[in-house]
């Protein structure tokens, strides 16, 4: 099959965008198909419609994500033209020629739900959940309340917007701060003194307009992702120093990951149980990703549901698919498939 792999995108997690970009378009590869990877913020200017791009796919060199996240402004200065402000040029054109896009992006440019629409509207098969189901995972503060109703638990919350008033007094001590449809734990705060708040509210808010703060759960880190309807293994998620944040996530050996978590078998269909009652709950499809934090009382807070999970060297899916016997390999081979199955 022609597939396009599009990764990159205007977010702050372009990079590990990238790096799982970089790895689904080699297995694909690997598997046969005609598989090359795209841009979505830039696209391909010089391409003049009628090149058979597919035709001379060849593997790309690993791609490192780096400590820090990307300069955006210097990106959006960088780019000579583009479809509009998020899809670069000759972006849609190249994705009609495919027979399948493989979405390689994280953030808000591939998760949010608008470029699935916008793919729904033009004809074009893309992998992952429909544009419904992501609108309602990004949005942290929809989805709580989605888990509240359904009898979930989840971390109490509480929106703020910016330019709105709020008594920042009222606000719980420890507390977690964080944009309310970010991902890679990016302008996430852990505060445990309110001296710190103010820092921790400004850096949020310099990530989006709209923030939560939620209340502070001890409890072990977990994540459960969903392959079509099957609950996988949940890992357990160890950071090094510090919380599970955007430097632990990307960088090798920062935290210590074990699969299957070692939780005992109560615990573990406890976990995968909420999962898939989450991925349903949201209306998602084909794949996803459940965070969690296990109390030592054994309660399991749902945090938030990740649609495009990372594919990256260190990412937490792969590995979870791992245990029940998925090479990195089968397991893109089988989103591709459950995805034509939409």
């Amino acid at each position: 099959m022609k597939i396009v792999v599009l990764a990159g995108g205007l977010s702050p997690e372009r990079d590990v965008s990238f790096s799982s970009g970089t790895m689904a378009t080699n297995a694909l590869l690997s598997l046969g198909h005609q598989a090359i990877l795209v841009d979505l913020f830039f696209g391909l200017p010089d391409w003049d419609g009628k090149t058979d791009l597919f035709r001379d796919a060849k593997p790309l060199p690993p791609y490192r994500v780096s400590e820090a996240e990307p300069d955006l402004d210097a990106l959006r200065l960088s780019r000579r033209e583009g479809f509009n402000e998020y899809i670069g040029c000759n972006v849609p054109e190249i994705c009609e020629q495919a027979d399948i896009v493989y979405m390689g992006l994280h953030g808000d440019c591939g998760e949010n739900g608008e470029l699935q629409a916008f793919f729904d509207a033009r004809g074009i098969r893309y992998t992952g959940s429909g544009a419904k189901g992501c609108r309602s995972a990004m949005d942290k503060w929809i989805s709580k309340q989605m888990f509240e109703s359904a009898g979930i638990l989840t971390p109490k919350g509480r929106l703020i917007v910016a330019g709105e008033p709020f008594d920042p007094d009222a606000l719980p001590i420890p507390c977690v701060v964080k944009p309310c449809n970010g991902g890679s734990s990016i302008g996430v705060s852990v505060v445990e003194d309110r001296r710190d708040l103010y820092d921790a509210l400004k850096l949020a808010f310099s990530m989006e307009r709209t923030i939560l703060v939620e209340e502070f759960v001890k409890g072990r880190e977990l994540s459960c992702g969903i392959l079509g309807e099957t609950p996988l293994p949940p890992i357990e998620i160890i950071p090094l120093h510090g919380f599970y944040d955007y430097k632990n996530k990307y960088q090798a050996g920062a935290a210590r990951e074990v699969t299957p978590a070692e939780i005992g078998d109560a615990a573990t269909e406890k976990i995968q149980a909420i999962a898939l009652q989450v991925f349903r709950l949201l209306g998602l499809s084909v794949y996803g990703r459940i965070d969690f934090l296990l109390t030592a009382s054994g309660e399991a807070y749902c945090l938030e549901a990740n649609t495009l999970p990372g594919m990256t060297p260190t990412s937490l899916l792969p590995q979870e698919a791992a245990v029940i016997g998925y090479s990195y390999e089968r397991l893109c081979d089988t989103i591709i498939s459950l995805s034509l199955q939409k």
